[in-house]
């Protein structure tokens, strides 16, 4: 199953050349890059709260509408997001140019969804060994998520492969087909605890903790009647 998008429109503003990103910053703007094959770059600015929604529901692989100034600007997809490195908020952000007449490459995010019986009635370990996968397609037969069942996972020799996955016509995988994107796992034995037995000096077996006490007492006495002797 896939998850279509509705369209996704974004105000942004056109940015002078003298308006630098630390100002931009400061009064909640982000500074954006517009690129692409065959346009020239232009530089944007959109208000940070407005850029962080629409990101949240397009992603990586949604087409975006810009309106520029109010007038219908490209369409793009978001590129490279630039984070502060210490508060971890969005700095800078690249948007690519999407012809809507040309194939695009991209990844869609995986989403699983059901209930493993491996998991439910063996008590195994669901592992996801992809989260996304390549995609090449037209952008408007982009989806913005691929839900994947994983109800045939019935025991711990069963897999879910980039070849059952099952997407729109005109979206093609360019993941391997064999490739594995789940798989359920035996739950780890737990270890039993063990006991260290004491070892035997040479010549001789370890006296029990009684025969121990006893035979340091006889020792300590021994030694005492030496003494009263030199005396």
């Amino acid at each position: 199953m896939v998850k279509i998008m509705d369209a996704i429109t974004l105000e942004v503003q056109s940015r002078n050349a003298e308006e630098r990103a630390k100002d931009l910053l400061a009064n909640n703007l982000i500074p954006l890059e517009f690129y692409g094959n065959g346009v020239e770059n232009i530089s944007f600015k959109v208000d940070y709260q407005t850029f962080r929604r629409t990101f949240v529901k397009a992603g990586a692989n949604t087409i975006i509408s810009l309106v520029v100034d109010g007038k219908k600007g490209p369409n793009v997809l978001v590129g490279e997001v630039q984070y502060h490195p210490v508060n971890g908020t969005m700095i800078h952000v690249d948007l690519r140019n999407v012809k809507m007449d040309q194939e695009i490459t991209t990844s869609i995010p995986l989403t699983f969804v059901g209930t493993a019986p491996a998991v439910k009635n063996l008590s195994g370990i669901f592992m996801a060994k992809l989260d996304e996968v390549e995609v090449k397609c037209l952008p408007n037969a982009l989806v913005h998520e691929i839900e994947v069942s994983v109800d045939s996972l019935e025991d711990f020799h069963c897999y879910v492969r980039v070849k059952d996955l099952t997407v729109p016509a005109g979206i093609i995988i360019m993941n391997e087909p064999e490739d594995v994107v789940a798989v359920v796992v035996a739950p780890r034995a737990e270890e039993e605890p063990t006991t260290v037995e004491a070892v035997p000096a040479e010549g001789g077996a370890v006296p029990a903790e009684g025969e121990a006490a006893s035979a340091e007492g006889e020792a300590a006495s021994a030694e005492g009647g030496e003494e009263q002797k030199a005396k």
